[in-house]
């Protein structure tokens, strides 16, 4: 995929649709800008006036909680005005294509696209389609994408962590099946961080995942050794064609963080997860909801960053962040 779809002749974001072709320093100025509207949600009033007049259009074909509501709002605090659709009673449900679909958005001079879809390539495949002066946001494609959730997750760990460089990171579960973990990987090797360590069993791995800049463990235990930020993945069941493991419990006494596994890491190492979080399953309550959780301050986190994305790519039409 061309990094050039998502940059303007001036190599300013325009689209944002993969963290694959991103240099640093682009990521570097998302979370600079996002750092600058962070303080936005303690004022008694949340909003500026950065994309006022502008339209942006939720689509999402799958369903989702935290990521489309954090986009609404980020959407609303920069003043734009903001449709979501519900793509069940849309004309897509009645046969339309989404290229007829955007189309017909396209002429109600709509100036920004969030879209989430099951397969992927669906975003990359908008953005080839719509007008020079609209931007596509990519909320997550198959099993492809997740650009934002992990720069909220960058944003969290440099929060907490400071600089990159001298962290190690571990991503542990369905390596396979998660569009974040991939985003995840980009943007950590991209950031410079010492290691990025992905742990989970050899089903839930994609073949030759070491190519993607990352060491590989199957032993959670083992693997847990000297890491400063642990990112837990939920088990995609609705993504798995076949039995991939022997049964949910199985996989929570081999994979799944308690506190006492969670003390092999280092002592001030940090929690995280995109969510849905399954409890008992992934993560143990005690240790989502236990002091070095941050899953929560991610949630937070993801309205500023979403704010930064959408006000950059928004530069390009003369509105500046």
């Amino acid at each position: 995929m061309s990094a050039n779809l998502q940059l303007n002749s001036e190599g300013k974001l325009k689209h944002f649709l993969t963290i694959e072709g991103l240099d640093k320093n682009l990521l570097t100025e998302i979370l600079d800008t996002a750092e600058s509207f962070i303080g936005m949600s303690d004022q008694q009033v949340k909003k500026v006036p950065l994309l006022r007049g502008k339209s942006i259009v939720n689509l999402f074909f799958e369903n989702s909680t935290r990521t489309r509501t954090t986009f609404e709002l980020a959407a609303n605090r920069l003043s734009a005005d903001v449709l979501s659709m519900s793509i069940a009673t849309s004309s897509t449900s009645k046969g339309e294509s989404l290229l007829d679909t955007i189309r017909n958005l396209e002429a109600m001079y709509v100036d920004m696209f969030v879209v989430r879809h099951g397969i992927s390539g669906a975003a990359h495949f908008i953005a080839q389609q719509v007008a020079p002066h609209i931007s596509v946001i990519n909320a997550g494609d198959g099993q492809h994408a997740h650009p934002t959730q992990a720069m909220l997750d960058m944003f969290t760990i440099r929060q907490m962590k400071g600089d990159f460089s001298h962290l190690r990171v571990a991503i542990i579960g369905d390596i396979l099946h998660s569009r974040v973990a991939r985003s995840e990987i980009q943007a950590l090797n991209t950031l410079g961080a010492a290691e990025v360590r992905v742990i989970a069993p050899k089903t839930l791995l994609p073949a030759h995942v070491e190519k993607l800049g990352v060491s590989v463990c199957h032993d959670l235990q083992r693997g847990l050794q000297d890491i400063d930020v642990i990112i837990m993945l939920r088990l995609q069941k609705e993504r798995m064609t076949s039995a991939l493991l022997p049964s949910e419990s199985e996989y929570f006494k081999c994979f799944g963080l308690t506190e006492s596994k969670l003390k092999i890491a280092k002592p001030d190492a940090i929690v995280m997860h995109p969510g849905p979080i399954n409890r008992g399953v992934e993560i143990d309550s005690k240790v989502a909801d236990g002091p070095q959780s941050v899953i929560l301050k991610q949630v937070s986190n993801g309205i500023a960053v979403r704010m930064a994305i959408m006000a950059m790519a928004m530069q390009k039409q003369g509105v500046s962040a």
